[in-house]
């Protein structure tokens, strides 16, 4: 059952327009994907609005109140926070620590603009099969995963650049390119991104 609380704006599912200011509390409009690790489980989801003491996320699962997050902006920025309502797809997390918002959103743009900045990527454990394009079938394990690649280990010889048919957990098919392959690890680009959706949550994709 989804429950609100008005009593501090960063719980509020309305936020103001970026830069407004409110009860001397800032709040930005952001578009961008965060990591979000709860009990047991990962998923990508859409940061929506974030202020000094909280944002709003977006994911289609289930979201309930009381609930500890970590969220990942970067892969030196996390932030930690307890979910206080939930409605619609949407949730507002209060954080555990207030932090300056106009400094977070300039690390993370210098962050982006860095070479070497990769997505968010998910850690995953899962089977998954490579299938050739003369119809050879290979076993590869899962380590991480994001829209548009993977890291995985495996055993057998990968020639890098070869493309081929990627079958995830679930049946999810995608084509995809070795980038690299060394010491029994690889990456994987996909030539068709996954859906955002697919990876709200990685219980999906566990075998």
């Amino acid at each position: 059952m989804s429950q609100r609380r008005f009593s501090d704006p960063a719980e509020e599912p309305d936020l103001p327009a970026a830069d407004d200011r409110r009860g001397g509390d800032r709040y930005r409009t952001v578009w961008r994907i965060a990591k979000v690790i709860r009990n047991g489980d990962a998923g990508l989801w859409r940061v929506r609005n974030m202020s000094d003491r909280g944002m709003m996320l977006a994911a289609d699962v289930p979201i309930t109140v009381g609930e500890k997050l970590e969220i990942a902006l970067s892969d030196t920025v996390t932030l930690r926070g307890k979910v206080v309502w939930s409605d619609g797809g949407r949730c507002g997390v209060s954080f555990d620590t207030e932090v300056d918002v106009a400094d977070v959103l300039k690390q993370l743009a210098a962050e982006q603009r860095a070479m070497g900045y990769r997505q968010p990527r998910l850690p995953v454990h899962s089977q998954a099969q490579i299938v050739a394009d003369d119809g050879t079938t290979s076993r590869i394990e899962l380590v991480d995963l994001s829209q548009h690649g993977a890291g995985f280990v495996h055993e057998a010889h990968f020639e890098v650049g070869k493309e081929f048919d990627l079958i995830l957990a679930g049946g999810v098919k995608r084509r995809a390119i070795i980038r690299w392959s060394r010491n029994g690890r690889g990456g994987l680009w996909l030539t068709q991104p996954l859906d955002r959706a697919d990876l709200e949550s990685i219980r999906r994709f566990e075998s």
